[in-house]
Order: C-alpha cells, then sequence, then structure tokens
C-alpha cells in the first residue's frame, strides 16, 4: 500500500511506526518480516493486532535481557563471595603471622614496606577495613 490512500500526516506516520516496529522486532528474532497492510477502510482490529504483536515481541525481548541480568547477578555474587573468604582467610593468616613474629622480625618487615603501606586502612583514600561490609546478604550485587 502507498502512503497517498492515507489523507493525515498522523495516518502517515502510524503506517510508517507500525512497519518499522513488525520488522525490527522479526529482525532482532530472527523471523521473517511481515508485511502488514493498512488502508483507510481496515477496523482498529489489525491496529490491535499489531499493537498485541509488537507487546509481545517486546516482552520476549525485556524476559531474555531479565533472565541474562538475573545469571550474571549470580555469578557476581558468586565470585564476591569467594573473594570474601579469601580476604578473611588472608587476614586470619596476616594476624596469625603477626602473632607468631618477633618484635625485630616486625620492625626489620616494615622497614622495607613503602611509607604507604603502613597508615592505617582508615587512613587510606577509598579504602575501608570491611570491603564486603556493603554487600549485605540481600544486597543484589
Amino acid at each position: 500500500m502507498s502512503t497517498e490512500m492515507l489523507k493525515t500526516p498522523m495516518e502517515v506516520a502510524v503506517y510508517q511506526l507500525h512497519n518499522f516496529s513488525i520488522s525490527f522486532f522479526s529482525s532482532l528474532l530472527g523471523g521473517d518480516v511481515v508485511s502488514v497492510k493498512l488502508d483507510n477502510s481496515a477496523s482498529g482490529a489489525s491496529v490491535v493486532a499489531i499493537d498485541n504483536k509488537i507487546e509481545q515481541a517486546m516482552d520476549l525481548v525485556k524476559n531474555h535481557l531479565m533472565y541474562a541480568v538475573r545469571e550474571e547477578v549470580e555469578i557476581l555474587k558468586e565470585q564476591i563471595k569467594e573473594l570474601a573468604e579469601k580476604n578473611n582467610q588472608l587476614e586470619r593468616e596476616n594476624s596469625l603471622l603477626k602473632n607468631l613474629a618477633s618484635p625485630e622480625q616486625l620492625e626489620k618487615f616494615q622497614s622495607r614496606l613503602p611509607r604507604e603501606a603502613l597508615l592505617p586502612l582508615d587512613n587510606q583514600e577509598g579504602s575501608s577495613t570491611e570491603p564486603m561490609a556493603q554487600y549485605g546478604p540481600g544486597s543484589a550485587v
């Protein structure tokens, strides 16, 4: 159908939008482009049917994206959990080694460290004594 049969710019815009939407979602979903013909004698049923198809395609895309995001969130949660456990283990080992070391050994070791490494954690920029505390068990991250 040509756009000459449409009387107003609004009808032309609706016609073009429907054609664009159908071809966009068809290509997105890997299907063939469905041609839709609208004319002035057509009832509102064809417009409703097109709107329903567009809505279904958008819901499908939304569901797919939500599933992918949920999967990625679960992977990241697991990585955070593993890193927190490793951090706790390293902190325990560090504490144990400090307790077992003699004062002379600690002094010798600290003399080898750069000055920035000797600053307390709360004085260093952007750090926290409990880096994982911001991610509670109900956190989305």
